[in-house]
């Protein structure tokens, strides 16, 4: 099978997503892709994912590219970083079903730029089953990694942090953090109600905040590095908390100071990820109740964001524990399952109540009767 489309292409997978459309050729840069990457990926539409790298390498079992095989999109994986140099966003290209890649609609050798593995759902599916093997070398790296940061920043909750000024007010009141994790926007669904009726402060995690508008409501205050905010997100006017390195150093202002929004930021320099910082920031400023999605929590998901361990969360969650309720997966909780079946019944059963109001009523016959008549009038009989 052939491929034939423009190509969009970039080496930050969650960059690319946002310019992508029905029908076109991404060509990412992204190794072992995550979850998270071929939700995106898959809901763009596209037709053809290419990778530079190997979307599964074999160390741990990530299931993205599974994901988008099983959603009717074609791999292609390792085509190389030399095809990658010699691309250029918005051309044609052709990929022929041995997974040769050429320039423009026809598969000329001038035009042949390089040569990738065609992955199949059955390929995918073996990789994604023999990487199930490596889980417990990964667990085993995994703890030692977390042990040996836990002494180096034990800080984060023995000794007294500063925390950023804020001018949402928090206290007692339930904060809803978001964060664009596994089922995110499905959980964000389901909790619609809760949030109408609580009226939580929405703190969004990067990617989260454009989640809260996009379920209909608007952040309160965004944290994080903001390499993955859209331009509404951070001028929707919720209070921006730039997450700095340990130095001061914070790429995540340059974002702001192109949209001229920098000197509205606060940057807090913390050895921690962001959503940490989102949780640490409820609890300091006196949540009532700090509610949770989207955020990580096991091994998959943490290697899945490239982190080799989680020193710095299993210490937060340690302080926060009592005020945090972790909403992850609650759209899966429990799915209503009402057939047809069950609905002829009550459809019947209500006709037969109101057959039976209009029988022995005269009000309701004399109505039924006057909107006959009103109906003979509009229909001119």
């Amino acid at each position: 099978m052939e491929f034939r489309g423009v190509i969009r292409l970039d080496r930050r997978t969650k960059d690319l997503v946002k310019r992508l459309e029905p029908g076109e050729i991404a060509f990412i840069d992204h190794v072992d892709m995550d979850r998270v990457a071929a939700e995106s990926l898959i809901a763009s539409g596209i037709q053809l994912v290419v990778n530079v790298q190997p979307s599964t390498s074999g160390e741990y079992p990530n299931i993205g590219p599974l994901l988008v095989a099983q959603a009717g999109i074609a791999v292609l994986d390792d085509v190389g970083e030399e095809v990658f140099s010699k691309l250029k966003d918005g051309k044609k290209v052709l990929i022929s079903d041995t997974g040769n890649i050429y320039k423009g609609d026809e598969p000329t050798k001038k035009g042949y730029l390089g040569h990738g593995t065609l992955q199949t759902l059955e390929s995918l599916e073996a990789a994604y089953s023999e990487a199930q093997g490596q889980v417990s070398a990964r667990l085993e790296e995994f703890a030692a990694n977390t042990v040996s940061y836990l002494a180096k920043e034990k800080n984060i909750i023995t000794d007294e942090q500063w925390i950023p000024p804020v001018k949402t007010a928090i206290e007692d009141r339930h904060v809803l953090v978001v964060v664009r994790g596994y089922h995110y926007k499905e959980d964000l669904r389901v909790l619609r109600s809760y949030i109408r009726e609580m009226k939580p402060v929405l703190i969004g995690v990067d990617g989260g905040a454009d989640a809260i508008i996009e379920a209909g409501f608007k952040p309160d205050i965004i944290v994080g590095d903001m390499d993955s905010v859209s331009p509404n997100a951070l001028q929707s006017g919720a209070e921006l908390i730039v997450h700095a390195y340990a130095d001061g150093n914070a790429p995540g202002l340059e974002p702001l100071k192109e949209l001229g929004i920098a000197e509205c930021a606060i940057v807090w320099p913390i050895t921690a990820t962001s959503e940490d910082l989102a949780l640490m920031l409820a609890w300091e400023k006196g949540a009532d109740l700090i509610v949770a999605v989207g955020t990580h929590n096991n091994l998959i998901e943490y290697l899945d964001k490239g982190r080799k361990g989680m020193a710095s969360t299993f210490l937060v969650r340690l302080k926060i524990g009592p005020k945090l309720v972790d909403a992850k997966g609650v759209s899966r909780l429990y799915r209503s399952s009402v057939s047809p079946g069950m609905l002829f019944p009550l459809i019947f059963a209500g006709l037969i109540v109101l057959g039976a109001l209009f029988y022995i009523s005269p009000d309701a016959q004399n109505f039924l009767q006057l909107v006959i008549f009103r109906i003979g009038l509009w229909l001119g009989i």
